[in-house]
């Protein structure tokens, strides 16, 4: 549809879809705006009651102007097209800014109040909308929220039309008609009871909706959701959800209480109009925004007045009573006035941020050194208020400071950096010793009047009680900062227990973190490893080995260190516990969804947790849910705009969804900031391969070229294009070289995965023997890798190897029973392959029917582009051996309009061949001028995957096959 024109509106893009049509940004030509074009779809636009609730969904929305109500600007059809002219929003909609995360307080509050208001516009108007939810609520640049969607609104004013509800001009279409008795109408997860019920509706419906809303806002999730929807609509009916804070401790006390009574089952119950629930939102943001407190009434009391003596003595009397009382009310102000100031301007609030300063150690025992800062970071990072600035961040401010580092954190220095980095407050430690005794200091300061906002000393007996003893200090400083006393106990687990009871072990630890930012992964291992040497229970260096095994390729060596930590999990915080568990599930037993909701709860634990929003990107990623992935990442960077990884994964990101101009415009924003990562020198080598720009391939090669520890990461791209381009010959060299260059780096996973892959192209392109050979040997290299049991087992697959292939696939089966993309990509993609070698089409279309959207386009971990997409390259094989030409052409498409998730794979070079193999049957299987416009689509077909291997070594059975398909056709 794009670039098509619709009456006087031109597509641009398609912005998304649903059940009630499809959604474009468009150009009006007339007046020159942008607008969003909603058009029917085909099957639906010969529906009379689908038509008439597009229909009606223009006459609901144009009957209303309110800015937080959606615009409908024109309504009409050409040729048989039905659309709606709409206003042109750009942001987001609200499900995606949720993304399974609570919101915070404030623009919770602020969007609450504006939909509250859009609705009782509605409702003024006579309109329920009887579809409130995030996908039907968007979310401005500006932050303001836009309610969209009337495709079921109801009228409820009689005097609109002749029918009450129904929208049209054709009688015979009433409200009974629009909405069948026996179909419920509008989203499950967001129903009323009213609604599950089938009972009459009217605008409290729209309430009980926006209370879900609401607590998914609150909570990221929804309240009522369960397995099947016969058990959504009991639990709508008939339980009590759980107050939304029980997911989010940081939720304002108040919103508890208003979203549960819009969540109450009897509507006389619930809240009755939008403006009643409008009101209480807005005094609540009045409430938070003013700090206030319950105030001691100056007012002097009502006193009878009587005549005579005694009631003059008795007016007499109160007045002085009352004077008295109120002067008592003044004292007792100024005095609590007073105390709240010199208390609360030692605190701080949960938007400051805090720099952690090196210990001054006295003692004359180096093991102390950099080892109670590492301990006191980790103390103070189990608070959810308290925000710590990143070691990442303070290197970086180093850097601008141009002091190296590694530079000790002096009193002095850190002052300094604090007010560089934009930070409230800097911790300033020390320890001292006293015969056998050890004294502990904390000391708060303000960084910019260098008042002492607390300072907190205590004693240990012994050199092996010091991490308690300064523990114990580190939260006495948390509630004297201004921490909740509920959350102070909530997340307080003693440092030794937290760590380790091992003060030699921490310090191993400590140089192990200080060497990962200073040199990286490889050089950091031997500090962690010697850690886990000095405390087998030491849980979170067995995750910062894990971690590193993951960064440096090598997956399988990953999980089992990641496992061992997770056995170990309750020897660490309620913060890093979190972390330990969504590692475990998304990286040992593959459990996508669990694991982004062990993300979800460390966010709703701490909102200002960066990694926790980087890493559910990625895990959203893995899923192949890339709006959400972009989303949770671009809230991330709100909260840590410096934070270049979050970038780093958001191009990618970008890329998948095809969006090559944010990509680009990413990179140009942190290039200058010169990271010394893989990951953007590969998306510009991506962005580049996709626009045939060779001169950036070569720059971004050069880049790879210098760095040996990324040396093979940039060959074996290299080696993609090659191959993609049909030159195999050099392609096998470069991967040779990818291979030696990944082993001599102690990367034998990674290079092992090179080498499947090399055998896939082998296959794929008919040499069958080399592909074994080369997938046996990776295979040999790293046994028992779930990544390289995964690809080897396609390149057998491909090459004819079933007996080798069926073994593989059992086994990653049996190893591997819950893993998301194991089961939902790896496994149907490779007993497809196996089900054409035995020329069972049917039998490959059965198991493809595993593989669905979006996980169809999720991420695989350790490839260099976002994936090859190798179920839908099966499937449209398998279509093909079906003889279904029409629906084998679709997923060979499907390919290649997904360029920035498949890069330079061999699925994408051979996809062209399989549009024209697909063009071709079609021309066999179809009559007339059907036949012989399908016949030119696969001679143009051909003909582009021709020029594609123009160049290609001209032995390659593909190719052969190709030019005689060619040839006949002609």
């Amino acid at each position: 549809m794009v670039n098509q024109t619709i009456s006087h509106y031109r597509i641009v893009e398609k912005l998304g879809g649903g059940g009630m049509g499809v959604v474009y940004k468009a150009e009006d030509t007339r007046l020159h705006r942008f607008v969003a074009l909603k058009l029917l779809p085909d099957d639906i636009a010969r529906d009379p009651l689908a038509l008439a609730r597009f229909q009606r969904e223009a006459e609901a929305a144009s009957a209303l102007n309110h800015p937080n109500i959606c615009t409908v600007y024109d309504v009409g059809e050409l040729n048989g097209q039905a659309f709606i002219a709409m206003e042109f929003i750009d942001g987001v909609i609200l499900k995606y800014q949720i993304a399974g995360v609570p919101l915070d307080n404030d623009l919770l509050v602020l969007l609450a109040i504006e939909i509250a208001d859009a609705l009782d516009a509605a409702h003024s108007a006579g309109i329920i909308h009887r579809d409130i939810k995030p996908a039907n609520i968007f979310i401005t640049k500006r932050g303001h929220a836009k309610v969209l969607d009337f495709g079921l609104a109801k009228r409820t004013d009689q005097a609109v039309r002749g029918d009450s509800s129904s929208g049209s001009d054709d009688p015979t279409l009433t409200e009974r008609s629009l909405t069948n008795k026996n179909i419920v109408m509008g989203t499950v997860n967001y129903m009323s009871p009213e609604q599950v019920a089938g009972q009459h509706l009217d605008e409290r419906t729209d309430l009980f909706s926006f209370g879900v809303t609401l607590y998914e806002m609150a909570s990221g999730r929804t309240p009522f959701s369960r397995n099947t929807s016969g058990a959504t609509y009991g639990a709508i009916l008939h339980e009590q959800s759980d107050p939304p804070s029980r997911w989010n401790p940081n939720l304002l006390a108040p919103l508890d209480a208003i979203i549960l009574k819009a969540l109450e089952k009897d509507r006389t119950l619930r809240y009755q109009h939008a403006s009643d629930i409008r009101a209480d939102l807005q005094r609540l943001k009045r409430d938070t925004e003013t700090g206030r407190i319950a105030a001691v009434s100056g007012a002097v009391p009502v006193v009878e007045v009587r005549t005579g003596a005694y009631g003059a003595r008795r007016l007499k009397t109160g007045r002085i009573a009352a004077i008295a009382l109120a002067i008592v009310a003044v004292c007792l102000l100024i005095t609590g006035a007073l105390y709240y100031r010199a208390h609360h301007s030692r605190r701080l609030t949960e938007k400051d941020t805090i720099v952690i300063g090196d210990f001054a150690n006295s003692t004359g025992d180096a093991v102390f050194d950099d080892t109670l800062k590492t301990a006191l970071r980790i103390s103070v990072r189990q608070s959810p208020f308290l925000n710590v600035l990143s070691e990442g961040e303070v290197a970086k401010t180093l850097k601008l400071m141009a002091r190296p580092t590694d530079t000790r954190l002096t009193p002095d220095l850190a002052r300094e950096l604090c007010l560089r980095a934009g930070c409230k407050a800097y911790l300033d430690g020390a320890i001292g010793s006293l015969g056998s005794e050890y004294i502990v200091k904390l000391k708060a300061v303000n960084s910019q009047t260098q008042d002492t906002l607390t300072e907190q000393q205590t004693t240990a007996a012994s050199k092996e009680k010091v991490l308690d003893a300064l523990g114990e200090a580190a939260t006495r400083l948390r509630s004297e900062l201004g921490e909740s006393l509920a959350t102070v106990q909530r997340f307080d687990v003693p440092l030794a227990e937290a760590t380790t009871a091992s003060l030699e072990a921490l310090k191993a630890y400590s140089l192990g973190d200080k060497t990962a930012r200073a040199k990286g992964a490889a050089e950091s291992l031997p500090y962690d490893q010697h850690a886990i040497e000095l405390d087998p229970n030491f849980a979170m260096a067995y995750a910062a080995v894990g971690i590193h095994y993951s960064n440096l390729g090598e997956p399988a060596r990953a999980s089992e260190y990641l496992a061992k930590a997770f056995q170990l999990r309750e020897h660490a915080s309620a913060r890093e516990r979190l972390a330990i568990t969504a590692n475990y599930y998304s990286s040992v037993t593959g459990e996508l969804d669990k694991a982004a909701h062990t993300y979800g709860e460390r966010i709703a634990s701490y909102p200002r947790d960066v990694g926790a929003y980087n890493n559910l990107g990625i895990i959203f990623a893995l899923e192949g849910r890339f709006e959400d992935a972009v989303e949770v990442t671009r809230r991330g960077t709100r909260i840590a705009p410096d934070e270049y990884t979050l970038y780093e994964n958001l191009t990618d990101f970008e890329l998948a969804l095809q969006h090559f101009d944010a990509a680009r415009q990413i990179v140009r924003d942190i290039q200058p900031r010169k990271p010394d990562n893989y990951i953007f020198p590969a998306a510009l080598y991506a962005l580049a391969f996709l626009s045939g720009d060779a001169k950036v391939m070569s720059d971004q090669q050069q880049w790879f070229a210098g760095r040996p520890e990324y040396e093979n990461f940039g060959l074996a791209l290299a080696s993609d294009t090659e191959a993609f381009a049909g030159h195999l010959g050099m392609a096998r060299e470069l991967t040779r070289r990818a291979v030696d260059s990944a082993v001599r780096t102690d990367r034998k996973e990674t290079g092992a995965i090179w080498e499947t892959v090399a055998a896939q192209r082998e296959a794929a392109y008919g040499m069958s023997t080399p592909a074994q050979h080369t997938a046996g040997a990776a295979l040999k290299l790293v046994p028992g890798s779930q990544g390289v049991e995964a690809e080897a087992g396609l390149a057998h697959a491909l090459a004819g190897d079933t007996g080798q292939a069926e073994s593989l696939a059992d086994d990653l089966a049996k190893r591997f029973p819950l893993d998301t993309q194991v089961q939902s990509l790896w496994l149907p993609a490779i007993r497809a392959q196996v089900a054409l070698n035995r020329k069972n089409a049917g039998a490959a279309l059965k198991v493809l029917e595993r593989v669905t959207p979006p996980v169809e386009f999720g991420a695989i971990a350790f490839a260099v582009n976002t994936s090859c997409l190798y179920p839908t390259y099966f499937r449209g094989q398998a279509y093909l051996a079906a003889q279904k030409g029409r629906e084998a052409k679709a997923e060979f498409e499907k390919i290649l309009d997904h360029g920035g998730i498949v890069w330079n794979c061999w699925t994408g070079a051979l996809a062209h061949l399989g549009v024209a193999r697909a063009n071709a049957l079609q021309a066999t299987t179809s009559e007339g001028a059907d036949a012989d416009a399908a016949r030119v689509r696969a001679l143009a077909a051909y003909k582009d995957f021709l020029n594609l291997w123009k160049d290609a070594d001209p032995t390659i059975p593909i190719l052969k096959q190709a030019k005689a398909e060619y040839a006949k056709l002609q």
